[in-house]
Formats: structure tokens, sequence, C-alpha cells
């Protein structure tokens, strides 16, 4: 695999491209430039300086650098910045170019005066197919949907049919699955290209198109989109309108960028990060991204403070019962971290169905108690053969074993009900989940010490 990646890096000889551009041989340059994979001509679009990508734009076509922007992977405040180093119909060619899903998506991360200009000047059809997708609501399938794909009439023939196909193949994202419609462009059915070419050239489509298809309402989340395709192993989804009117497809390579997106969304939140920080953002940048939600932790880390000083009493009493906070409150942190990762990812994946999540709480009531009595047990054991105290073992004990059964209920049940209010899960984050913990064993350990303190 290291191989194979190595040969792939060399492929594309960047001191070469640099030489050639330096010289300015403008047709070595393009010869070998273009023999390329797109994925390798952003690769070295991506790492250029500004100077060198002015020189990309005069040798380039905006059909080229469409294929670039296509394949490009930068943060979507980069595009901004792209775009307005270009002259204004150069960009404006250039997402005219693109296919349609992926120039709505450059164009949701421009400023508006910029989205104004580029379809003012862009030509009228693909403007407006563009502008048909700019409404859409974000994460919804009408926002990452493609309007190029193929549709066939249900009562046309194959050799009908594949000369459509053949005319508008040369723009469309994909061909292997070819959409049957209606008079009123309503989805009928669907048919491949294997279909196409193994029948005979005077059936009609209607006797071979499979009727019973899979779609997605215009309005549907992305990450139901992903989960069906997912299901499903298929190329591409349509997208269709409330009556059923076919408006657009899907494409497995949208889906993967989702899938990723969606990913990195999760872990950021669970790391209470409001936006993933990459390696390229400065230091003040980074900062500012993580400091609300470090502000609001420290809040909540007083709330914790304020109840250790409410039981300051016990603590004078027995200083020993100090020790032994951390251990207590790092232990319910973990199970309960260990519950919600276990829970958001149920829910995610969509394996957590209404009738599976009284079965997820009742499992993990299960395995809170089970791996609470183990570890109290252990607790106790440990507490006793290091200080002899085995009336305070015991007390440590029970409340590690009540504090990893009540956090990991907490872990699982969280996230469960936020998702039930229509919220993200992922924003019961790790840190949200340890903090709680820590209030919720500091109360539990403090309380029984002061219950049973005349004991001690």
């Amino acid at each position: 695999m290291m191989e194979e990646t190595k040969i792939r890096d060399e492929e594309l000889n960047e001191e070469l491209m640099h030489e050639l551009l330096g010289k300015g041989d403008v047709e070595a340059f393009r010869e070998e430039f273009l023999s390329h994979h797109p994925y390798d001509q952003a690769s070295f679009y991506e790492k250029a300086d500004g100077e060198t990508r002015q020189l990309l734009y005069q040798y380039l076509s905006p059909k080229e650098m469409a294929d670039i922007f296509e394949a490009i992977e930068v943060d979507d405040d980069e595009y901004e910045n792209l775009f307005k180093e270009m002259d204004t119909r150069y960009a404006s060619d250039i997402l005219s170019y693109m296919y349609t899903d992926d120039a709505v998506d450059v164009l949701n991360e421009l400023n508006k005066d910029q989205v104004a200009s580029y379809l003012t000047i862009m030509d009228k059809e693909s403007a407006q197919q563009i502008k048909d997708l700019l409404h859409y609501e974000e994460y919804t399938a009408g926002s990452i949907m493609t309007t190029e794909f193929v549709a066939i009439p249900k009562n046309s023939t194959v050799r009908s049919a594949m000369n459509i196909l053949r005319n508008a193949a040369p723009n469309a994202e994909t061909i292997y699955y070819v959409f049957v419609i209606d008079e009123d462009r309503k989805l009928s059915g669907i048919v491949t290209l294997r279909d196409l070419i193994v029948a005979d050239e005077d059936t009609l489509i209607e006797a071979i198109m499979n009727d019973r298809v899979v779609s997605v309402q215009v309005s549907e989340d992305q990450e139901e989109v992903a989960r069906m395709i997912k299901d499903y192993d298929f190329l591409a989804l349509p997208v269709v309108d409330f009556q059923d009117h076919l408006l657009g497809i899907i494409t497995v390579d949208d889906i993967i960028d989702v899938l990723d997106e969606e990913a990195s969304d999760d872990y950021s939140k669970l790391a209470a990060v409001s936006d993933m920080d990459t390696f390229d953002r400065g230091p003040l940048t980074a900062a500012k991204k993580r400091l609300p939600w470090l502000i609001l932790l420290t809040f909540l880390g007083m709330l914790t403070a304020n109840l250790m000083g409410m039981f300051e009493a016990t603590l004078d009493q027995v200083a020993l019962l100090a020790v032994f906070i951390p251990l207590i409150a790092g232990m319910a942190g973990n199970s309960g971290t260990q519950a919600l990762a276990v829970a958001v990812r149920g829910i995610a994946t969509g394996d957590i169905e209404e009738e599976s999540k009284l079965k997820l709480l009742f499992r993990e009531a299960g395995t809170g108690l089970i791996t609470g009595v183990i570890c109290g047990i252990v607790v106790v054991g440990l507490v006793y053969f290091w200080k002899s105290e085995l009336l305070i073992g015991m007390l440590v004990g029970t409340a590690v074993a009540s504090s990893i059964f009540v956090a990991t209920l907490a872990g699982s049940f969280i996230p469960l009900l936020i998702h039930r209010m229509k919220i993200d899960p992922a924003v019961a984050s790790g840190p949200f989940i340890t903090t709680l913990n820590d209030i919720i064993s500091i109360l539990i350990y403090l309380g029984l010490a002061t219950t049973f303190l005349t004991n001690l």
C-alpha cells in the first residue's frame, strides 16, 4: 500500500511543472499537466502560491479548471479567496462547466455579491439550473443533488432510449442508471445500462423497467440519504418532490463527501469543538473556535467546585475522603463517555430505531450495574490493603459502583433524549457528559460520606 501511494504521488512531477511554468512553455506544460488525473492536478493547484495559480489561469481553459475544482479539497472559506483572484468571466465559466451540484457547493461558500455577479454573466441555462438548487435548504437532498441525469419516457423503445442516452451521456454525471418518467415527468421506473444493452431494440421501456423505485424527497436530510445509499448499495438515488416529479439524482461520490463531512462534524462535537480545527489555521483562529466551549465548561466546572464546598465539613472531618474524589469522578466520566459513544453511533448509523431505544437503555443499565459492582469490589480491596480502612473502602466502592451505573445510564439516555428533541445528539459531547458525571459522582460520594459520617 505504501509503495502504491508513493508511485501515485510521484506521477505528477511538481518540480517539472514549476520548471515548465517558469520557462513559459505552454504546450509542454499543458501536455504534461493534463495527462494526469484531476486529483493530482488539484493537489498541485492546492499547493501552488498565488503567482503560480495566476499562470495556471492563463494556461488552462475554464473547462479544464472546472475538472480541478471538482476534485479540489480546500477549506470552505478558501473558495472566496480563490475566486477573488480570478477574472470574473473566467470564474463564471468555471462554474458553468462544473456539475451543477458541485457548482452549488462552491457558490454556497461565496458572498452574495460574488454569487450574483457570476450568475448574471453565466449562460442562462446553467444559471437557471444553479438557481434552482441554490434555494434548497443546506444539508438536504435538494442541496446535494445534481440535475445532470438521463431520463427517458416510459412509452419509448430501447432504440430511442439508446439515442437519448448517447446524446445526454457527455453531460450526465452517471449513465449506468437511466430513469423512466411519464408524460408529467413523474418518476415511473428505472433501467440500467445493462438492461438496455441486452434488450431487443424494439422492446418498450415499460416492459423492461423496474417500477419499484427507491427515491428520496427533496427535503430529506442528507444523513438519511447517505444511509439509504449505503443500505441499498446504489450508485445513484433519484430525488423527487411531494408529487413524485423527478428533480435530480444523488450519486455515490457525493455521498462519500457527505459521510466524511458528517463524521468530521460529529467528531468535532464529541470533542466539544464547534468546527474541526485544520492544520493550516493560525493559533488565534483555532483559539476563537475553542474558547466558547471551554468557557462554558469552566462555568460547569465551577458548579462542581461549589458542590464540593457544600461538603467542606465532611471533608474536614475525614480528609482521606478527598484522595478518592478524582478516582470516582474519572471512572464515572469514562463509563459515561463509553455509553455516549455507543448511543451516538447507533443513532448516526440508524441502528437504533424507536422500538430498540428502550432495549438499549436496559442493556446499558445492565452493563453499568455489572461493571460498577465489579469495579466497586476491586476498589474496596485496594483501599483496604492500601490504607487498612475497610469502612472507607466500602464507602468508596459503593460510590464507584453507584457512579458508574448512573453515569452509564446518563451517557446513553441523554443523546436519545436530545435526538428525540430533533437536535443533533453529538452535541451531548464527551466533555459535557464528563462534567455532568463529575457532578453526579461527587453528589453520590460525598452524600454517602455525610450520611455515614457518624460510623467513620
